[in-house]
This record gives C-alpha cells, structure tokens and sequence, in this order.
C-alpha cells in the first residue's frame, strides 16, 4: 500500500495534500463511531503535505515514506502535541520534544495525522482502560479492537491511516492486531530507540508498526530502527533496508511450534492454525514439534515484572513536575473547596487517586508489593531467575529452528464488557505474546484465517518469532505466507 500510493505521488496521479485531505475526511466520517483517534494533528499534516508536494514539483526523489499519513500511539511524545497516555493525570501534559522515532518519521518525510487511543498508560489488552472512550474493532462495533495499541490499529484497519506506530510490552501492538486483521511488528529489544515513548516497562517495551501489509512494516521498520545516544539500551545493529530482504522464497526453512503452546488450542483458532501450518508445509518449510518447558511460568513471571517496573516508572506523575496537580482543580470530589490546604504527601496521594485510572492502579500495588522487604527475593527476584530461564528455552529452540510459530491469541476479539470485571481473564489473552518481550526476540502478528460469528468475519492472528535481530528473515517468511 505504501508503495503503491509512493508511485502515485511521485506520477501526479494524487498530490500529497490531497492525499491527506482524503484521509482527514475518512477520520471525521468513521472516527465518530470507531473512536480511535484522541488528538488530530491537522496543522503540522498539512505543513509536512505541502513540502512533499514543493519537493515532487521541484522534481526533486522522495523516500518511500514521503508522504504518506502515519498515527501515532498518544504514549509516544510528538512536539507541541498533547500527550496523554489516555490517563487524566497527564490530561494536559503538551510534549516539549520529539521522541527518536518521530524525529526520524520527519526526517523521511512521513505525514503524521493524529495520536490514538489506548489504554491507560498501555496497560491492558482491550483498550478499554482508556480514560477517555472505548475504540471499537471496525469490523464488529460490538467487539474490542484489543490492546494496548487498539487506537492505532482501529485506524490502520478502517483506512483512517496508512501505518501506525504502537508500543509493545506484552503484546500490545501484536493483539491488536490479531484482533483486527492488521501486521503487528514488535522488533528485537534495543533494535527501536524508546525515547519519547512513555515507559511502562523499560525492560520489556517496544516501538513497533502496524500496517495492512508486511512490505508496509518492513518500510516503516527501515525508518524507526536504529541506534539513538538517547537511549542506552538501543543497538549499535546497522542501517537496513527491511522490505529489500523479501525475497519470496522459504523452501528449507525450519519452523518450531511450541507443543505446550498448541495442546491446549481448541475450536476454531485451532482449525485455523493447524491450516496456517499446512500452508507453511506447501511453501517448503519443514515443521518441526519444540518444547518450551518453562512456558506455563510465563505470565506469572512477565505481570511480576512488568508490575513492578510500573510501580517504579509511574512515581514520577507525582502531580509536582508535570501534568495534573490536584490543587488545581476545582471541581473534583477532591477539591470542593478551592482553599483546600494540603501537605505534599496529600497532594501526592489525591493527585494519583483523582488522575489514575482502577487498572493502572492495580498494577502499581502489586508491583509495590513485590518489591517490598520481605518479598522482593520472593517475587522479584524469583520472576527474574524464572525470565533467564524462558530466554533459555528460546536460545535452544534456535538451536534446532529457524523461526518459531504459533496464534497470536487463543481466541478471537471479544465483546466489549466481557472481561473487565475478571483482570485474571484479561491478562491470559496475553499467554502467547508476552514470551517475546521476556526474551527481547522479534515477533509478528499477521492474518492467517477467518473465524465467522454472528455474521462477521472475524480475523485470526499467527505469531511467528525470530531470532534475536533477525527481523529480515522474520518479515520475509510472514510476506511468504501473506503474499501465497
């Protein structure tokens, strides 16, 4: 798709403001319904529009990028621009700088169009948790667009924009993606700088790109990689061109499935993969049964983690150096009296009460928790002895396979409601995805199959996982099997 609109900009068949007029129009006329969109970034759209078109008049090569409208995760900070994390604690927080990858979508030319929604500082997997709306899945209104990043997959899948850039803890951007029948990329750990990004989990989070195609990945991918002095665990791994490595062919590739990860697989997903499965056989790949013992420990050990990393990462919305301070507001059930004099503790304490939403909450009790004497060698210590372990399993299955498949999810999207009131529920939609982030392994979500329900088509996602900086041959393998 980005090529293909890359060749109309560069033939005068569209130009580049109308391209974005066009993709503006569609956000007003679907977005109401969808809501996947928290801020329209209208002004700086038309201004980088413009100056591709100056470029195309003048003759002058644009990169494939150049042009073409691009939604950004509102945890991802774009100068000048709210940035929320769809929590009210940083409601009117405007960011002063660019993240890294966002500097780098400007320098290539990239038309950035709005940031979305998600939940709350990317913790959960419905995007429910949004202090703000509920974004819709485009193909059910009734069923979620998954999470954390559903905003920007919601407008990727409805035509609201061309790719979108998520961030991917557990399975953010993978989920979603699977939910709504879009590409998902969650690159290596350190191969995407995090800076600008909001963390949540500096030890597990990723930027990644979501688009219809796997090309379309690769293109963004080539443009947000790479090594940032802003960010010490980003990687010294080379400039590549990712979509120059689709080669087309897979014959004599090997491909692990996880018996743990598939034995307890039922119903339509199962159909569905074991299909996928047969498909990757016609292709040439040779399948091969691996084991990874240590998988039933994996959610214990990624919540303890990511739990308390969040309970560290979060202090810093203490309502005193940015963001929302209690003081200031007026008409809350903290602050009826506008004369209300607090020490700091209490400002401290009303400001996270008031500006945080019930599961961001949750998690920093249970991360404070594990973390405290007494139960920090118990919990924390443990989880991380158990992570070295499952990074163990992944160094041995790709000692014996090349790449490693299994579903995104073992279901299809739910229904809106369906699982907010059990967190245990909605934390094992991450079983297959959270594996990635332990191990800092690339992964991709992409389309396999369809599951009908109540007269939709609602889509199947297979993950396919990678070698450590490999993304060249995970791409080209899922664009194999997309293109087949």
């Amino acid at each position: 798709m980005i090529r293909e609109l890359h060749n109309k900009l560069i033939n005068k068949e569209i130009s580049c403001v109308q391209l974005a007029e066009e993709y503006f129009k569609r956000i007003k006329e679907e977005d109401g319904e969808i809501g996947a969109f928290l801020t329209l970034t209208e002004k700086l759209a038309f201004e980088q529009a413009r100056a591709v078109d100056e470029k195309i008049s003048n003759g002058e090569k644009i990169k494939l990028l150049e042009g073409i409208p691009i939604a950004i995760k509102d945890c991802i900070c774009v100068s000048g621009f709210r940035a929320s994390a769809a929590s009210k604690i940083l409601d009117n927080y405007i960011a002063p700088y660019d993240a890294t990858v966002i500097k780098k979508l400007k320098e290539a030319g990239a038309v950035i169009i709005g940031k979305t929604n998600l939940d709350e500082f990317a913790m959960g997997s419905s995007t429910e948790n949004s202090a703000y709306k509920k974004t819709k899945n485009p193909i059910d209104f009734e069923r979620v667009s998954g999470g954390s990043s559903g905003g920007s997959v919601a407008a990727v899948k409805a035509g609201m924009a061309v790719c979108a850039l998520g961030t991917d803890t557990g399975g953010s951007v993978r989920l979603p993606s699977a939910f709504c029948g879009t590409v998902g990329l969650k690159p290596t750990y350190g191969r995407v700088s995090r800076y600008g990004a909001m963390a949540m989990a500096s030890s597990f989070d990723q930027i990644g790109p979501i688009t219809m195609t796997v090309e379309d990945a690769a293109i963004v991918l080539s443009v947000i990689a790479g090594f940032d002095e802003m960010d010490a665990t980003s990687a010294r791994s080379g400039d590549k061109f990712y979509e120059e490595y689709l080669s087309g062919s897979v014959k004599g590739i090997k491909i692990g499935i996880p018996k743990e990860y598939v034995e307890k697989l039922e119903g339509d997903v199962k159909n569905i993969f074991e299909r996928a499965v047969e498909k990757f056989k016609s292709l040439g790949v040779e399948i091969v049964e691996i084991s990874f013992p240590h998988s039933s420990y994996s959610l214990p050990t990624y919540y303890i983690l990511v739990h308390s990393e969040v309970s560290s990462n979060l202090a810093r919305y203490d309502g005193i150096k940015y963001g929302l301070n209690i003081n200031d507001q007026k008409k809350t059930e903290f602050a009826k009296d506008e004369n209300v004099d607090r020490n700091l503790l209490e400002t401290y304490m009303d400001t996270r009460e008031y500006g945080l939403g019930d599961e961001v909450k949750r998690r920093i009790m249970l991360g404070t928790y594990a973390l405290s004497a007494g139960y920090f060698d118990a919990y924390y210590k443990k989880a991380q002895k158990v992570r070295a372990l499952i990074k163990q399993d992944f160094e041995k299955a790709f000692s014996e396979v090349d790449f490693i498949f299994s579903p995104t999810s073992p279901e299809v999207a739910f229904k809106f409601g369906e699982k907010t009131n059990d967190p245990m529920k909605m934390y094992l939609s991450d079983i297959y995805t959270v594996t990635a982030n332990l191990s800092g392994v690339p992964a991709i979500s992409f389309p396999i199959g369809n599951v009908s329900k109540e007269g939709k088509e609602l889509p199947v996602g297979g993950q396919l996982m990678g070698k450590w900086f490999d993304e060249e041959g995970l791409l080209n393998v899922a664009h194999v099997f997309e293109i087949n």
